[in-house]
């Protein structure tokens, strides 16, 4: 099934991108192609237009990658679902409370291994995303993911995990059912799974929303993505306490995936179709696979004591401690 995206709305800086592709399309309608001199204007214009959006997305700053990974048309996990594997089979619940829709997870298959897919999952329109809660997950759904991590375990399949999260619910409901707990949970056994388990950050990676299901082997981002520990706003709120500030906090957070992958909290940034996976999601798709496939191959040949070792030595890498 293809992904449903609604029509793709430009964003402050891609106005003179959308200028040319205006001046393309009247021209293209208003006047014979087969004219050289029409068919001269077409060539310099597409020219124009390939130079613009290089030079743009070639020097993108913080801010306008946390624009475009929060784009309503970027592909969310049901659509690389759809787009990357070959099979899903969606499993519900956390056999306690509820089934927290804006957490998905099941059986999937990929290039023909068998794996447990789990990931964050927006909604297109008001209803989808009153429904998936805009994407921020309950206690519910990390003890979900987590029920289904174990099974995953249980039955030797790698985990897969898609973060596209501003972060957890911090709602009233989910305080009273520990949504504190769910999450730290959730950290503790991950590192204990001796299954490998890859971490895509696909969109926004919020805080400990999205860190509960990225205790990860590798963990990878897509090149628009961000991944950090407060969102811009929430930090300009903090520290300006003026929200308008967000653009300086975005670059004094260091979450774009350059920046990311310098610091060696990511592992690899998979690139995007120009423009963004908004733009063509079955190639952003392709690359995801690609880079997905690639990962658990070189993972597949471990043994269960190395996979944990390696992965508390990744993470303990992150950060230093001082004291007794």
């Amino acid at each position: 099934m293809a992904p449903r995206t609604p029509r793709s709305q430009p964003l402050d800086f891609e106005k003179p991108i959308i200028e040319i592709e205006e001046s393309l399309a009247r021209l293209t309608a208003q006047r014979p192609q087969d004219d050289p001199a029409v068919a001269r204007e077409l060539t310099a214009l597409r020219e124009r237009l390939r130079g613009v959006r290089q030079e743009i997305y070639a020097r993108l700053t913080s801010w306008q990658r946390v624009q475009i990974a929060r784009h309503p048309a970027r592909p969310y996990a049901l659509d690389y679902a759809a787009l990357c594997f070959d099979e899903f089979v969606e499993l519900r619940g956390d056999r306690a409370f509820a089934d927290d829709r804006s957490l998905i997870g099941g059986f999937a298959r990929l290039g023909g291994r068998r794996a447990m897919l789990i990931g964050h999952q927006k909604g297109r329109d008001t209803k989808e995303r009153a429904l998936r809660n805009f994407g921020m997950a309950h206690p519910e759904g990390y003890r979900k993911a987590l029920r289904l991590m174990r099974l995953a375990s249980k039955f030797g399949l790698p985990v897969i995990a898609l973060v596209d999260t501003p972060g957890a619910y911090p709602g009233i409901g989910a305080e009273e059912r520990h949504i504190a707990e769910a999450i730290a949970v959730n950290l503790r056994e991950m590192f204990a799974l001796e299954v490998p388990i890859v971490a895509a950050v696909i969109g926004e990676g919020g805080s400990g929303g999205a860190l509960g299901i990225a205790v990860a082997d590798r963990v990878l981002i897509l090149e628009n993505a961000y991944y950090s520990v407060i969102s811009p706003e929430g930090c300009a709120a903090i520290l300006w306490k003026d929200r308008s500030r967000a653009p300086d906090a975005a670059e004094a957070l260091k979450m774009s995936p350059p920046e990311l992958l310098r610091l060696g909290i990511v592992d690899e940034v998979i690139p995007e179709p120009e423009g963004g996976a908004h733009h063509d999601p079955a190639a952003a798709a392709a690359l995801l696979k690609g880079a997905l496939v690639r990962h658990l191959d070189e993972l597949g040949g471990l043994d269960p004591g190395d996979l944990r070792r390696k992965r508390h030595e990744k993470f303990r890498r992150l950060g230093t401690f001082d004291g007794g």
